[in-house]
């Protein structure tokens, strides 16, 4: 183990359950690692004080005293269909404690071969690492839940992809890397014991407050669904599409994770998606709340055993409480939308003029982040949505609900504190990772990072992300 200057707090409560659910690692070196990004803020709030000698650790090279490294059994449905699966490219060093006296788990992802790589090299390259990064981070400063990124290494060894990449390891840190996945894999593999082990682990782990309620199962089976659809609401109203949405991607924290091929909406599209291998469109931006009720559906496949000896109650009660998970996704996103459109209270027509001004922004091909800060600032330039007569009487409308003449310089405030100025547009995201992967020029990176870290902030430092390519 490591001689540590940093703080580490080690604890390993996964390890206590049955071993089927992972398996214990050895590390596994690389040769010459090197700290490329590492997030001191985030260290800072881990407890960890300055990190940035310890590169060793951050390449699995060493481990800190403590620290168990494993690897994780999972399955989970990829693009509909069911197959095994298990951490493949990562190593979860265990559990460290926070000053606050929080649990969250330290990866290490490209760390190399586990038992679950299924032939790969278990190894990552450099740019899906800081696009990793750069997104999670981002996505936690516009306040949703995600796993967040404390340090990129390169490894100084090359990975083979369609061509020759440089290597490089990210160290995520999570509440826990339980997905819907870990729990289909148990209902699949294990035994009910198996499965009463998980969830009991997982309401310890995430909902401690609710874990003397009389059936655990549906307490877990609830929770899920209420942090979901609070998450799911959460992408729709920034225009965030994640792209893969398969089971093994959705957290039973409600955390966001796996940033892959994910991006957030330029031009407001219902249809866009991110993936270059979903042609169906299954993962596009509308069918992210739709998808996230098939996965939830999976997870309740998962705990039918324990929910009541009675199959057909069992079910009835899966049933009975996957049906509120639409409502409380609709409550969340129109509470949302409502807060992005400077409206005080709920009347009954607002979700018919949310409605009516997507379906403009759709036909006039307008960008969703730029149109909400129009709105905002009341500046209506470069949209061609903007010059309809459609929009004007629209404009009427709205202006009429907020009571515009009213409270104009409150209803702005208000309206900065939900819309974001900045987000992290692909375009932008590209840039940088060609300058830091072609020419290891990391300028970009930085900046871009630095630009999201206060995105309700409406500085001049951002106003150069505001444009999407032409």
């Amino acid at each position: 183990m490591a001689e540590s200057n940093a703080n580490w707090q080690f604890t390993n409560h996964y390890t206590k359950l049955p071993e089927k659910f992972f398996s214990r690692m050895a590390l596994n070196p690389v040769r010459e690692p090197k700290l490329v990004l590492f997030n001191e803020s985030l260290a800072q709030e881990l407890g960890l004080g300055a990190l940035q000698e310890e590169i060793a650790i951050f390449a699995g090279n060493e481990a800190p005293e403590n620290a168990t490294p494993l690897a994780q059994a999972y399955a989970g449905h990829q693009f509909g269909h069911f197959t095994m699966l298990g951490d493949g490219r990562a190593i979860l060093l265990g559990e460290h404690l926070t000053p606050e006296g929080n649990s969250v788990d330290i990866q290490l992802k490209g760390a190399g071969r586990t038992p679950y790589s299924r032939g790969g090299d278990g190894r990552a390259a450099l740019g899906p690492m800081l696009r990793e990064y750069i997104m999670s981070e981002a996505m936690h400063h516009l306040g949703i839940p995600t796993t967040r990124a404390l340090a990129v290494v390169s490894t100084g060894e090359d990975v083979m992809r369609e061509e020759v990449l440089e290597g490089a390891i990210l160290t995520r840190v999570a509440a826990s890397h339980l997905r819907v996945g870990t729990f289909q894999y148990a209902y699949q593999f294990g035994t009910d014991t198996d499965l009463s082990a998980l969830v009991t682990y997982a309401l310890e782990t995430h909902y401690p407050e609710q874990i003397d309620q009389e059936n655990s199962a549906l307490t877990l089976l609830k929770a899920v669904i209420q942090h979901q659809a609070s998450l799911i609401a959460d992408w729709q109203l920034v225009g965030f599409v994640h792209g893969v949405m398969n089971t093994d991607n959705m957290t039973i924290s409600g955390e966001t994770i796996d940033y892959g091929p994910c991006a957030f909406l330029d031009t407001y599209d219902p249809e866009a998606v991110f993936s270059s291998i979903d042609r169906n469109g299954r993962y596009a931006y509308a069918n992210q709340p739709a998808i996230a009720e098939w996965n939830l559906t999976r997870f309740a496949e998962t705990l039918l055993p324990l929910l009541h000896d009675d199959e057909k109650e069992a079910v009835k009660i899966a049933t009975e409480t996957l049906y509120t998970f639409r409502k409380q996704y609709v409550e969340n996103w129109l509470s949302g939308v409502r807060k992005k459109l400077g409206m005080d209270g709920e009347e009954a027509e607002d979700e018919q003029l949310v409605n009516e001004l997507l379906a403009l922004m759709e036909k006039y091909e307008a960008d969703y982040t730029n149109t909400f800060l129009a709105l905002t600032f009341q500046v209506f330039t470069g949209e061609v949505l903007f010059e309809a007569e459609a929009f004007e009487n629209w404009l009427i409308k709205w202006k009429l609900r907020v009571r515009f003449d009213e409270r104009s310089e409150a209803l702005m405030m208000q309206m900065k504190q939900h819309n974001p100025a900045i987000i992290p547009r692909n375009y932008y995201v590209e840039e940088a990772l060609q300058a830091a992967t072609k020419h290891h020029n990391f300028t970009k990176v930085n900046e871009l990072i630095e630009a999201t870290k206060n995105p309700y902030a409406h500085t001049n430092f951002q106003e150069k992300y505001k444009y999407p390519p032409k």
